[in-house]
């Protein structure tokens, strides 16, 4: 849903924009758009560093532990 902008949607319908203040949130969000645009392709030409990526915070799933070696009986 929030892909599609239902929630975005919801909010700007609670109560009414003049339309200069659409305008400039518009304007707005074409800016951040053409940024964002040009930052991942200078990530994909090599130009800026790819950003790093955040540790994840979700608990690994239980693997069964490796099996340990066999002792040598030499």
């Amino acid at each position: 849903m929030q892909r599609e902008g239902i929630f975005r949607e919801m909010r700007s319908r609670r109560a009414y924009e003049k339309p200069s203040e659409r305008r400039n949130r518009e304007e707005g969000e074409a800016i951040r758009r053409a940024r964002k645009l040009a930052r991942k392709q200078a990530v994909r030409e090599g130009l800026i560093a790819a950003p790093k990526k955040k540790p994840s915070t979700r608990p690994a799933f239980a693997r069964p532990a490796a099996p340990a070696p066999a002792p040598s009986s030499e």
